[in-house]
């Protein structure tokens, strides 16, 4: 039947397939192509979400782990890890998808202030591999500080509390008709 490979042979084939892992191991930040994202799974529509507004290239959508009311995440639709791997296009729309979100929170929330974050790559905190733009409106006592997640140090760790899919859902609708 079948040609018999040598010892030698196979030991190569081993250290190659171990080499291979080690150096996946060490390159954890590296963009590997993957199962559709979270993000993606949402703008299909595969996932539910609580809907602040959309263009052609991007959907923005309330954080279902605020840091505070009104905090919405800006995804394109294009999906990359990282800003820089975005088309030119899809970074525009993402911008014009964060102007968008801040125009509609700044009437609910009568704000022009914003604390806008975008975690580029696990290592800066990137929690789903698709690039997305946190946007926050900031109103005076809010409990904020300067930027980020660590902006609201007294919201409760993410995951800790279960998502308020009603008040989410009823300040979803007004922000759409914002």
């Amino acid at each position: 039947p079948g040609a018999k490979i040598p010892a030698e042979a196979k030991l190569a084939l081993r250290l190659i397939a171990a080499w291979l892992a080690a150096t996946a191991a060490l390159e954890p930040n590296r963009s590997k192509p993957a199962e559709m994202s979270l993000f993606t799974k949402i703008i299909r529509k595969e996932i539910p979400s609580c809907k602040v507004g959309a263009g052609e290239l991007w959907y923005a959508f309330l954080d279902i782990n605020p840091r505070r009311a009104g905090h919405t995440l800006v995804v394109p639709v294009e999906e990359k890890q990282r800003l820089a791997e975005l088309s030119a296009e899809s970074r525009a729309a993402l911008m014009e998808g964060v102007a968008d979100a801040q125009r509609r929170l700044g009437k609910v929330f009568d704000t022009q202030d914003f604390t806008v974050v975008l975690h580029d790559g696990p290592l800066a905190g990137q929690e789903v591999p698709h690039v997305h733009v946190h946007v926050m409106p900031r109103t005076s006592g809010d409990g904020g500080r300067c930027a980020g997640m660590a902006a609201f140090p007294d919201a409760p760790p993410i995951g800790s509390v279960e998502p308020d899919f009603a008040a989410l859902g009823a300040l979803s609708e007004k922000l759409q008709a914002a």
